[in-house]
C-alpha cells in the first residue's frame, strides 16, 4: 500500500478502537494484580441489568450444606459468588451468614462448605480457609505458596482435605494444622503444557513472574500514552483552526501538537515489538485462534513460571472420596484420577463425564450413589461401577469427548437439600425451583471480575463477546499498531 493509505488506516483504526484500547489497558492492569484489588467492589446497581443476580444465576448458588447447629436445629447454608446465606429446609427466609469475612466480593466467593463430625463448619473461599466459631468466620492459616488459590474442600470422617490449584492440604482431628501434599507424578506423565496456557501467561507477563507482569503493565501504560497523544495530534489542529478564525493565538496548541507527534512517534517506534506482542497474544486467546492453541501441547519454557517441579501446578480442581469404590478422586485440568490415599500415585480414570475447560462446579452423589458432575458443558450422571455416563437431562449416554466450553446447559450449581426441590442452576438462566430473595440481586461484584468483563467485552455487547469481541476489536488494535509502524518506517525511508 502507499504511505498515504497506511496513514489513513492508522488514523481511522486508531480513532475507531482508541476507546477499547484504553479499556483493554486499564482492565489488564487490574487483572494482573488480583489480590491487590480484592477488597474493592463495584455495585451491580450501576452495571447493565444483565449483571444483576436473578433466580440464583451467575454463580450465586454453587451448592448447599444441610447441617445441625449446637441447639439441634436444622439449617441449610447456600453458598456461591456472594458468600454464605442461611435458611431452613423450606427456604422460607435467607439470613446473611458472612460475619467475619472481608467485605471484598472476591474474598466471599465460596468454593465449598463442609461440617466435620464434631459439628464444626469449614468454608473454602478462593483466597482462604475459614472455620465458624458459632458467631463468625475465622480464617485458618494454610501453608500456601504465593499466588495459590483454593478450589475445593471435602471431608471424610475426621479427615479434612482442602484442594488448592496446585496442592492438597490435609488435616485430621482436632484440626490444629494442615499438611501440604504434592500429589505424586502419575504413570505416563509428560511435562507439557498447552500452547493456549503459554500464550495466556505470555500475554499477562505471568510467564516470567512478577517482573514479567510489571513489564506488561508498563506496555499498557505506553499504549495509553499512544492513545492520548494520538487523540491530541488529531484534535489540537482542529482547535488551532478554530482559534485562528477568531483571531486568537495558537502558539501553545502548536507546541503541544508537535510534542504529541514527537512522543507518539518515539514511543510507538521504540516499543513496537512489545506492544505488538501483547496485542497479538491477547487476540489469540479467543476463538477461532484459541482452538488450535488449546489442542496443542508443548514442553514448558525453561526457567519460566510454567517450568515447575510440581507436575500438578495449577491443574487441581476438586477432590472427593468415593465410599462405594473405596478411593479418592481428583478432578484436574488433565482429567479424573483415582488415588488409594492422598499420598498415593494417582491413576487415570477412564469412562468419565465431559467437563468444560473451566472445570467442575458440581460434584456430589445422588440418591442412587452415582456421581453428579456438572460444569458449563452440562450435568451428567456418572455410574463408576458400571463405567457408564449419561446426560442428566436427556438420559442418553454421554459422548466420549472432552466437554465444550459452553454446552446447552451451563451448569453452575446444584442442591438437593430443600424439601421436595431438586435445584439445577444454570449460569445464565438460574433455576425456577428456588425463589431468590430480592436483596441478593445487587450483591457487589469484585473490581477484578468487573475488569474481566471489560477486558473480554461482555460488559459492552453481552455473552456474544466471548466469541467475537476480542477477535474483531483486538484485531483492529493490532492493525492500528502495525499501520502506525509502517507510516513511521516510510517516513524514515
Amino acid at each position: 500500500m502507499k504511505r498515504i493509505t497506511w496513514r489513513k488506516h492508522h488514523k481511522w483504526f486508531g480513532l475507531l478502537f482508541c476507546f477499547f484500547m484504553l479499556m483493554f489497558c486499564w482492565s489488564g492492569i487490574v487483572l494482573n494484580h488480583r489480590e491487590a484489588v480484592a477488597d474493592i467492589n463495584v455495585s451491580r446497581k450501576w452495571l447493565p441489568a444483565g449483571y444483576r443476580f436473578e433466580a440464583w444465576n451467575g454463580g450465586l448458588l454453587r451448592g448447599t450444606l444441610r447441617y445441625t447447629d449446637k441447639d439441634s436445629v436444622a439449617h441449610i447454608l447456600a453458598y456461591g459468588a456472594a458468600g454464605v446465606w442461611r435458611t431452613d429446609t423450606a427456604a422460607s427466609a435467607f439470613a446473611d451468614f458472612n460475619e467475619g469475612l472481608s467485605q471484598g466480593a472476591d474474598y466471599r466467593s465460596m468454593k465449598g462448605i463442609v461440617q466435620t463430625p464434631d459439628g464444626t463448619l469449614y468454608a473454602a473461599g478462593q483466597f482462604g480457609l475459614y472455620r465458624h466459631d458459632g458467631t463468625a468466620w475465622i480464617e485458618i492459616p494454610l501453608p500456601l505458596d504465593e499466588g495459590e488459590r483454593l478450589s475445593d474442600i471435602t471431608v471424610r470422617g475426621d479427615t479434612l482435605v482442602v484442594a488448592g490449584r496446585s496442592y492438597l492440604y490435609l488435616s485430621t482431628s482436632p484440626h490444629a494444622g494442615f499438611r501440604k501434599i504434592q500429589v505424586k507424578v502419575p504413570d505416563g506423565y509428560e511435562p507439557k503444557v498447552t500452547l493456549f496456557r503459554m500464550v495466556w501467561m505470555l500475554h499477562s507477563g505471568e510467564l516470567f513472574g512478577t517482573a514479567g507482569k510489571l513489564v506488561v503493565d508498563a506496555v499498557a501504560v505506553v499504549l495509553v500514552l499512544l492513545c492520548l497523544t494520538g487523540l491530541a495530534y488529531w484534535l489540537l489542529p482542529k482547535d488551532m483552526r478554530r482559534r485562528h478564525r477568531h483571531g486568537r493565538h495558537t502558539e501553545g496548541e502548536a507546541r503541544w501538537t508537535r510534542l504529541s507527534l514527537l512522543w507518539h512517534d518515539k514511543l510507538g517506534r521504540t516499543t513496537i515489538i512489545l506492544t505488538l506482542l501483547v496485542a497479538v497474544t491477547g487476540w489469540c486467546l479467543r476463538p477461532p485462534v484459541m482452538i488450535p492453541l488449546a489442542l496443542t501441547k508443548t514442553p514448558a519454557l525453561p526457567d519460566t513460571s510454567l517450568d515447575s517441579p510440581n507436575p500438578w501446578h495449577d491443574k487441581l480442581r476438586m477432590v472427593r472420596y468415593d465410599d462405594m469404590c473405596g478411593d479418592w478422586l481428583l478432578s484436574t485440568s488433565e482429567g479424573f484420577y483415582s488415588l488409594a490415599s492422598p499420598d498415593a500415585v494417582p491413576v487415570k480414570v477412564e469412562e468419565v463425564p465431559p467437563v468444560s475447560v473451566m472445570g467442575l462446579n458440581v460434584w456430589q452423589k445422588d440418591e442412587q450413589g452415582n456421581w453428579l458432575a456438572g460444569s458449563f458443558s452440562g450435568l451428567f450422571v456418572w455410574d463408576r461401577q458400571q463405567g457408564r455416563v449419561t446426560d442428566y437431562f436427556t438420559g442418553e449416554e454421554a459422548e466420549d469427548t472432552a466437554g465444550p466450553p459452553f454446552g446447552k446447559f451451563a451448569v453452575s450449581g446444584y442442591s438437593a437439600d430443600f424439601k421436595g426441590k431438586e435445584c439445577v442452576v444454570e449460569y445464565y438462566e438460574g433455576t425456577d425451583a428456588l425463589a431468590q430473595p430480592g436483596e441478593l440481586s445487587t450483591q457487589p461484584m469484585s473490581l477484578w471480575n468487573f475488569a474481566l468483563e471489560v477486558h473480554s467485552g461482555r460488559v459492552f455487547i453481552g455473552s456474544v463477546a466471548t466469541y467475537v469481541f476480542v477477535f474483531l476489536v483486538g484485531g483492529g488494535c493490532v492493525w492500528c499498531l502495525w499501520t502506525g509502524y509502517r507510516v513511521r518506517k516510510g517516513n524514515k525511508q
